[in-house]
Order: structure tokens, then sequence, then C-alpha cells
């Protein structure tokens, strides 16, 4: 029986994993684990241990958390498989979570500069799907994009920012702005500087995104005040404020589903 997982970090996975796509290796000659198998120092696999297939086959839903990190590696090291390496990395980093946002940070225990370099390119290529799915107009019909987009995009990041998708009378996205950067704990919103930028882009509407570095996603009383002020503000010049995120590591909490709006 697979174990329970954060069903919106493994969705992240699942992009990564068929943005790399099955059968793509990395021709590094040495890892910070150890150097690569070669010949008859593979480990051998069982069948049902060949993630790589298993996707071809079955598609990645169909697949662990640690087989489809196995498939971004795309090989093992000296005495241990690529899957005896993912169950490694995600039980050092506490899951897939953990693992995305050290990868984003270039932290990741056991990894060498290629095998880095296979998961932030993976990452990087979810980021990328999910915000052309955004421009294609699925703000709306897709909320899982729009929560998908905001974890890559805020992964990295060790402090606070504030962001804004400005959208068009259709809710299509006009453009993903970083409007303000903050420090650990806090950062400075000014709703006049956000108003400007509504009306250049010539938006009708807006949804609001800022991160918790401290892995706390609940929205606080300031949060609250920060976006009636806004929504308040950008009224006034007949742009409607959608949602507002927060977004702290794999947990995104939407200010309309509570209410907050």
């Amino acid at each position: 029986m697979r174990p329970s997982v954060d069903v919106p970090a493994r969705s992240l996975l699942c992009r990564i994993a068929t943005s790399v796509g099955p059968g793509c290796g990395v021709q590094d000659a040495q890892e910070t684990l150890g150097p690569r198998l070669r010949g008859d120092d593979a480990k051998p696999q069982p069948i049902p241990e060949r993630p790589r297939e298993r996707l071809a086959a079955q598609g990645p839903e169909a697949l662990t958390d640690a087989e489809l990190i196995a498939v971004v590696l795309g090989s093992g090291v000296r005495g241990a498989s690529a899957l005896d390496v993912a169950r490694a990395a995600l039980a050092r980093h506490g899951g897939v979570s953990g693992l995305i946002a050290a990868g984003a940070r270039k932290r990741i225990r056991g990894f060498g500069i290629a095998r880095y370099a296979q998961l932030a390119a993976g990452v990087e290529l979810a980021r990328r799907a999910a915000r052309e799915s955004l421009a294609r107009g699925e703000t709306l019909t897709s909320p899982d994009v729009v929560r998908d987009y905001l974890r890559l995009t805020f992964a990295s990041l060790e402090h606070e920012v504030f962001a804004g998708l400005f959208l068009d009378s259709q809710h299509r996205l006009i453009a993903a702005e970083m409007l303000f950067r903050g420090t650990l704990a806090q950062t400075s919103v000014y709703p006049r500087e956000v108003v400007k930028c509504a009306l250049a882009l010539n938006a009708a509407a807006v949804i609001f995104a800022h991160n918790h570095p401290s892995g706390i996603a609940e929205p606080s009383r300031a949060d609250e005040l920060l976006t009636q002020s806004l929504k308040s503000a950008l009224a006034l010049v007949d742009v409607r404020t959608l949602d507002h995120f927060v977004v702290a590591g794999g947990q995104v909490v939407s200010f309309a589903e509570r209410g907050l709006l």
C-alpha cells in the first residue's frame, strides 16, 4: 500500500517527472554519494522497481514519490540504485515538499552538481508549464494550476515577497508581477503602487499571493487587513480582487475559500 502523501506536492512531482521524461540520464563522472553505476557495478532491480518502465506503461500517477524522484535522477550510485537514492533523499528532507524546496535552494545533501541540475531543471520546466497553463486562461477553471505555479515560484525564497497575477476581463493572465520584497518575517505593501500597476497593465482583476518563509500558511490578521485595503483601493478603479493566496512550503491557503474576501 502506498503511504499517504502531500497531494499538492505530489502533483508537482508528477509534473517534474513527466517534464524530464523517462529515459533521460545525467552523464557525470562523479557524484557526492559516489561514482555512477557502470556495467556489472549496477545493482539489479526487480521488474516492479523499474520506475521509468512503470511510468511509460502506467503513467506518473501510478508511481510512488520515490519512484518519481528516481525517474528525475535517471541513475544511481555505486551500491545504490536511483530508487535507493530517492528514498534516502525523501526521508532526509521530510517528503516531497521539503525535497523540492531544498533543491530550489541548492541544499540537497548527497546530491552532486549533475543531480542537483537534473532536479532543478525539472522544477523549472514544471513551473514554466504551470505558467503556460495560466496564460492559456485556465486561472479560474483550474485553480490547482495557480497553486502549483505559486508553490514552484515561492519554493526557493527565504524572504517574504508579495506578488500579483493581473488578469483581463476574461480572467486570462496578463502578467505575474513580484510587487514587493521584504525580510524573513514581513513585507511592506503599498496599495497606491498596486493600483498604478493594475492601471498600467489595463487589468480587470487581480489575484494576490505572498509567502510565509516560516512554513506556516495560516493568514495573519495583518494579512486580512491588507487584503481588504487593497480590495477597496482597486474597486475605486473597477479592478476586482479575486483571491489572495498564502504560500508556505507545500501549503497554499486561499482567502476566497476561507470566506476572507
